[in-house]
């Protein structure tokens, strides 16, 4: 068997960190090479280096620096658009050792954190002091606090207490040159030079390798009611969508499952959702006391005024979080079933009856299975394209519908993506949706934090 030489990085970066911390064999390079964006490209990486600290991290980046060698950041790999996937020869490096909580402050409601650290494992310990860090992607079971920063991930609870970057007060980074920088503040108020660290949330590790994050945090808030309304039909859903948005409520959640969806689940888990609805709306008031037994009820009213055939407030915890218990399956249900490409489209909440209109019109168009999620209190509609297992017509038909709904979402003034990146799938898009001139000012931001384009190049722009 031939032996090939290794590149000069990894010799380089053999010498600066522990033997273990640098892994160059192919089987473990593949398994690092991507994340779970469908049919998006990649290469194998010269090495994967496992940092446990920031200054090993620093020493990674002038390794790659001395060679202008490219560097891809990694959290657990649960990306959605290609962010974390490797070029050739390039070095990932993935957080996944970096797990510590340093701090939990509950006079100053914040948290110190590694990057590597899972999102519920930092909410189970704010819990445990009674507070609380809201944003929760559907993948916090998994994904990490690094990765969420990436891609200014969202989640369930959105509609009302915003997303990642409405709770990164600051950041360690290691930026373009090679230094070991802290951007942000500890404190609840402050407006101090430009806001570096805000700038570093949705960056997708372009501008800077993160090695620490300060989030704010939220007192633990009292139970949820929950609700659920059955309708015949997504457009009806939708309605109701626009209804609630129009009166003013803004519900601790508000989701959106397809038939599709549910039928991957019941298939799965067994838990017989698909016998009674199409399409479920799953809602969610944390207004204090009355007023969200109120709540709750008001969006009960305009579930059924939108057409709902069945609508009801849970009786009991297990029932509601058997609700959202299977609006969180759906995804990893649907991939039993084969490749899923994902889209996370964002619209004016007025115009989520019309883009989901469309985006059933599309699947007819081009022959493609389209599955529909939806965090549909804030506009951010997850059409899941389904193909069938090596069928490359179903493929390109996929990727075709994948392309139409941008263009719609566009056309209706919304956004390519409301909270997996843009990564690698939605270049093309990012340059339909942005000016020219809005472009040359965000690569002028690039040019000066990383001037030797050694960051994940080839992402975002």
């Amino acid at each position: 068997m031939t032996t090939v030489a290794p590149a000069p990085v990894v010799a380089t970066l053999r010498a600066a960190l522990p033997a273990d911390r640098v892994v160059d064999d192919p089987d473990v390079l593949a398994s690092y090479a991507h994340d779970d964006a469908e049919w998006a490209p990649w290469e194998l990486p010269a090495a994967v280096v496992r940092p446990t600290d920031a200054e090993q991290c620093r020493a990674v980046v002038r390794a790659c620096l001395e060679h202008r060698t490219p560097l891809v950041p990694r959290g657990a790999g649960t990306g959605l658009s290609g962010g974390a996937n490797a070029t050739a020869g390039s070095v990932v490096v993935s957080v996944e050792q970096m797990t510590r909580i340093h701090e939990i402050d509950p006079a100053e409601r914040l948290a110190v954190v590694e990057p590597g650290i899972v999102n519920d494992d930092l909410r189970a310990e704010c819990a445990r002091r009674g507070l609380w860090y809201p944003p929760d992607p559907a993948s916090s079971p998994w994904s990490t606090i690094g990765g969420n920063v990436a891609t200014n991930a969202g989640g369930v609870c959105c509609v009302k207490y915003g997303v990642t970057r409405d709770y990164v007060l600051g950041v360690q980074v290691v930026n373009g040159l090679g230094e070991l920088v802290r951007l942000g503040r500890r404190t609840a108020k402050g407006v101090a030079g430009l806001d570096l660290a805000g700038l570093m949330v949705g960056s997708e590790g372009t501008l800077g390798l993160i090695t620490e994050v300060t989030v704010k945090l939220r007192p633990a808030r009292a139970p949820e009611h929950t609700v659920a309304g059955y309708f015949a039909n997504i457009v009806d859903a939708g309605r109701a969508v626009a209804a609630i948005t129009a009166a003013g409520l803004t519900p601790s959640a508000l989701e959106l499952v397809d038939r599709t969806c549910l039928e991957a689940v019941d298939a799965w888990k067994n838990m017989g959702l698909a016998a009674e609805a199409d399409v479920i709306l799953l809602g969610r008031s944390d207004a204090p006391g009355a007023a969200g037994l109120a709540e709750a009820d008001e969006m009960i009213a305009h579930f059924e005024a939108a057409g709902a055939t069945f609508s009801a407030r849970a009786e009991t915890a297990d029932e509601a979080d058997a609700l959202f218990a299977a609006r969180r399956l759906a995804y990893p249900a649907l991939e039993r079933l084969g490749p899923v490409l994902t889209e996370d489209v964002c619209v004016p909440r007025a115009a989520v009856p019309e883009m989901l209109a469309r985006i059933q019109e599309t699947g007819r168009r081009f022959d493609t299975t389209i599955a529909n999620l939806a965090h549909a209190g804030d506009g951010n509609l997850h059409p899941l394209l389904i193909t069938p297992v090596g069928d490359e017509p179903a493929r390109e038909r996929a990727q075709a519908a994948f392309h139409r709904i941008i263009a719609d979402a566009l056309e209706l003034g919304g956004t390519v993506t409301g909270e997996h990146g843009v990564g690698l799938l939605k270049r093309d898009g990012l340059a339909a949706e942005q000016t020219p001139e809005n472009l040359a000012m965000q690569r002028a931001v690039k040019a000066a934090l990383d001037p030797h384009g050694i960051l994940n190049p080839g992402k975002i722009l």
